[in-house]
């Protein structure tokens, strides 16, 4: 349940273990933030499949394989913007660092890897990375 406040702002938090199997309480907390500030069906999976992309790499990738780790996930709304927070203690990774995927290449040349982050570049107005204290920070910010 957010906590709401009269300025048309909500907050939401939850913690999950590197699993797939937790996906679906990321797309629940996603539903709830996007339900609250009134974001029609395309618009909240779209922001789901960014947050999916997100939290995906980190559970592929921030952890040693057969390592339990957890990231943090907290939601912000003020007035038509959400902003999530993605935090974990893992491997140093910068999303905003890797290059653009060339998505003109025919499949079979390109890179593996990348479409992750290119999906969530254009679909998220703002993405912001920092390293802080021993974790990484990654915000994904929506205007609605």
């Amino acid at each position: 349940m957010p906590q709401t406040n009269n300025n048309n702002t909500g907050q939401w938090a939850i913690r999950l273990p590197n699993s797939l199997e937790e996906l679906p309480r990321l797309s629940a907390l996603v539903e709830e933030v996007c339900e609250e500030i009134g974001c029609d069906m395309e618009m909240t999976m779209r922001i789901n499949l960014a947050m999916e992309e997100a939290v995906v790499n980190v559970i592929d990738y921030a952890y040693p394989p057969g390592t339990v780790g957890y990231m943090d996930i907290k939601a912000t709304t003020v007035g038509k913007r959400i902003e999530f927070v993605i935090i974990d203690s893992g491997t140093p990774f910068d999303p905003t660092k890797k290059e653009e995927v060339d998505i003109s290449l025919p499949v079979e040349e390109r890179r593996i890897g990348g479409l992750g982050i290119h999906l969530v570049r254009q679909i998220m107005d703002d993405i912001k990375y920092e390293r802080k204290e021993g974790h990484n920070v990654l915000t994904l910010i929506k205007k609605i």
